[in-house]
């Protein structure tokens, strides 16, 4: 190859690792303004429109409606992360942005949910003491915050395709998956999905809405925690059962005395 291929070649690599970067820190962006926006959409905080804004329609088109949105995110959600998905989509897209692009389209999806979403504004219970409307409040607020701190406890920039677009930028190649279990990891094995059912969960209000977003997103993620621990198990084999014997689902319990392998 000629001195100036060569050039041409770097000049290439160099700017689609720019490109990858700049696509990576947009998506990045973009999805940091979805998840503060749907803390807002839950908790019925002042934003255009949130989970309980709006007159209510009929309850059976706004029941379908709501419910298609919502499988609609799970579908892209769990469709998406699967290996075998990934194996497929990495055919048509670069293995660097392939994290990006499923943020994007999950960000995405979740914009769809919130501009299209179908108030219920039917009463299932609310608070009429102030203690337990702060206590109810304050717990989604924790679940939220357990949300956030959960993706930083295995890998925040690899969760969400930063850390792949710089690795190509850098020229460099990620490391092997490696199985870490820190901090609240050995509390609970899906700190993160925990995080979400008390956020969802805990409100001083529940609306029908409130409680099919509820009830559907609780459903989603068991299915999901099933799957997700399929692949695991897929990965890390014998390490990640032993993992899952001594180290509960959700709900917090006295840990084996067993150590992980």
């Amino acid at each position: 190859m000629t001195e100036h291929a060569l050039h041409s070649s770097s000049a290439k690599s160099i700017t689609g690792g720019l490109m990858a970067v700049l696509y990576g820190t947009l998506t990045y962006v973009l999805f940091l303004g979805t998840f503060l926006y749907a803390i807002a959409f839950v908790a019925n905080l002042p934003v255009p429109k949130t989970i309980d804004s709006g007159p209510s329609g009929p309850l059976v088109p706004s029941l379908l409606i709501n419910v298609l949105l919502l499988g609609v995110f799970a579908i892209q959600h769990s469709v998406m992360a699967r290996p075998a998905f990934k194996r497929w989509w990495t055919r048509i897209v670069l293995p660097s942005v392939e994290r990006t692009t499923y943020v994007l389209l999950a960000s995405l999806a979740l914009l769809l949910l919130y501009w299209q979403w179908r108030p219920m504004t039917g009463i299932i219970w609310s608070a009429s003491d102030p203690v337990a409307a702060i206590v109810l409040q304050t717990i989604s607020w924790i679940g939220w915050t357990v949300v956030l701190a959960s993706t930083f406890m295995i890998n925040h920039f690899e969760l969400f395709g930063l850390r792949q677009v710089l690795a190509r930028l850098l020229g460099r190649e990620l490391p092997p998956a490696e199985f870490k279990t820190q901090m609240l990891y050995k509390v609970v094995r899906h700190p993160l999905y925990l995080g979400f059912l008390l956020a969802f969960w805990a409100t001083p209000t529940m609306t029908v809405g409130h409680l099919v977003f509820a009830i559907a997103t609780t459903g989603y993620i068991l299915i999901g925690i099933w799957l997700e621990e399929r692949d695991l198990i897929a990965l890390f084999g014998d390490q990640y059962r032993r993992y899952r014997q001594q180290v509960s689902m959700l709900i917090p319990l006295p840990r084996h005395k067993a150590k992980v392998g």
